[in-house]
């Protein structure tokens, strides 16, 4: 049980120092709100592009790529926001809300704080089938969720414009250049190659420093209702039910099982704050939803970890 307790622990108080940190940054003011959105865009372009590419590229594909993980995640996500989009329009009137509600139970901060869970666990070299991961969940993600937005918002869905969006998205740019010199065979020079995986390392750090450093606290008075029901399904209720499914119906194991937890039991996504702030939705809402699940996530996620793993899953 103490073993247990300590893989648990490993997992999640290294994400909990770094986001730490970043909030000490922000309460010592050494970082300004224009100049965290400047280091959040270059994340975002620079550092998740070259640790998709240089994870993807490193890797061997015999032993990464999981077809029926793969499946399962992709059927999880749809099934999940399936079930939203027709019981949250039952629990709540304003169409504000509802598509901020949706999106803010089913999509997971997966990359930013799902991908160290399995780092923290297995070792930097085990990410390989995670980020092969996010080049199916991050496309189904962006669609699912502009769909509901503007589905709520009475707009209009327009899927071409949306999938030039995704094959504009660094990391998903990253990713395929990554697998297609790895299927080609095209060797990348060491001294390219180096400096890549060096950034590729300062990733998780820096995004995790970033969003510690990017939490504001809004008003809950007007939503406190949605937003315990969006914390709890994001948090609770859905990795409850899919982690159980994946362990005792589906039998994953190891590492596939804990990339699973980094997908159903990770925080509500950071960009569905900017993404309601956009598209009409009701923003504060959006905002704490962020802020309350990631920081409770610290506390959810060890729970998972350490039950999963006392009973024998990984």
């Amino acid at each position: 049980m103490f073993d247990n307790f300590i893989v648990a622990v490993s997992a999640v108080v290294p994400m909990f120092c770094l986001m730490a940190i970043g909030a000490f940054v922000k309460f010592q003011r050494w970082l300004t709100d224009e100049e965290l959105n400047h280091m959040n865009r270059m994340v975002f372009r620079v550092f998740f592009c070259c640790m998709l590419f240089y994870s993807i590229y490193t890797t061997e594909l015999a032993t990464s790529f999981r077809p029926k993980l793969m499946l399962f995640g992709a059927c999880g996500v749809l099934i999940i926001f399936a079930l939203l989009m027709i019981f949250i329009p039952r629990i709540e009137p304003d169409n504000r809300r509802r598509g901020v509600m949706v999106q803010a139970i089913f999509r997971s901060n997966f990359v930013i704080m799902g991908v160290p869970i399995v780092a923290n666990i297995f070792g930097d070299a085990n990410i390989a089938v995670s980020t092969m991961m996010i080049a199916i969940i991050v496309p189904m993600y962006n669609i699912l969720a502009v769909f509901a937005l503007e589905t709520f918002r009475n707009g209009k869905f327009l899927l071409v414009p949306i999938i030039k969006d995704i094959f504009k998205n660094p990391m998903i740019l990253g990713g395929l250049a990554g697998a297609t010199l790895l299927i080609l065979g095209v060797e990348v020079p060491q001294p390219v190659l180096k400096p890549i995986g060096q950034i590729s390392a300062a990733t998780t750090p820096v995004a995790l420093i970033i969003l510690g450093a990017s939490f504001k606290l809004g008003s809950t008075h007007e939503h406190r209702k949605q937003l315990i029901g969006a914390v709890l399904g994001r948090l609770i209720l859905v990795p409850a039910v899919m982690l159980t499914v994946a362990a005792y119906v589906f039998d994953f194991r190891g590492v596939e099982f804990v990339t699973l937890i980094a997908i159903f039991a990770a925080p509500c996504a950071v960009v569905s704050f900017a993404m309601a702030q956009q598209m009409g939705g009701d923003a504060d809402l959006a905002g704490n939803c962020v802020v309350f699940t990631s920081a409770l996530s610290c506390f959810t996620i060890f729970c998972w970890i350490l039950l999963f793993k006392t009973l024998g899953i990984f």
